[in-house]
């Protein structure tokens, strides 16, 4: 073989090889990633249901509800406009409690249960997952411009 032909031969290799490696990064990248949202924007069907993900916001008052047999707990996050119902087995954090931000990573089943496996709740008094504080922003801002109905009085 001539060396011209070795040189290209050896290039090509080396590009094959960079285009596998670059291939399965980017892959075990994709895999990795987990995006946030909202309760409303899980209510809107804008969240994976085959995916994990994360999802934010308020612990909904009067919603959690422990299994005296096991480590399950039930409870609703909410973003003041819509709520999830969301489930999850283990210790939870310290400062978890009604009313307070959490967020919960999991996965979306089929009959809307939000199955966590992860549970954060904010570190003090004045922290909120920047995600989760914004989407309650969101929530308000259009609760805020809905129109309210208004009955007519003679």
């Amino acid at each position: 073989m001539k060396a011209r032909n070795r040189r290209a031969v050896a290039l090509l290799v080396g590009l094959l090889t960079v285009g596998a490696a670059s291939a399965l990064v980017l892959n075990a990248f994709r895999s990795n990633l987990v995006f946030f949202f909202s309760p409303t924007q899980v209510m809107a069907n804008e969240a994976p249901r085959e995916r994990s993900f994360r999802v934010g916001g308020l612990v909904e008052e009067g919603s959690v509800q422990r299994d005296p047999q096991s480590l399950t707990v039930h409870f609703r996050v909410t973003d003041t406009a819509q709520a999830i119902p969301v489930s999850y087995t283990g210790l939870l954090p310290d400062l978890f409690q009604e009313g307070k931000g959490v967020v919960a990573q999991g996965k979306l089943g089929a009959d809307g249960l939000f199955r966590a496996d992860q549970v954060l709740a904010k570190h003090d008094e004045n922290y909120m997952a920047p995600e989760a504080a914004e989407a309650l922003e969101r929530a308000r801002a259009s609760q805020a411009m809905a129109p309210t109905s208004q009955v007519a009085r003679p």
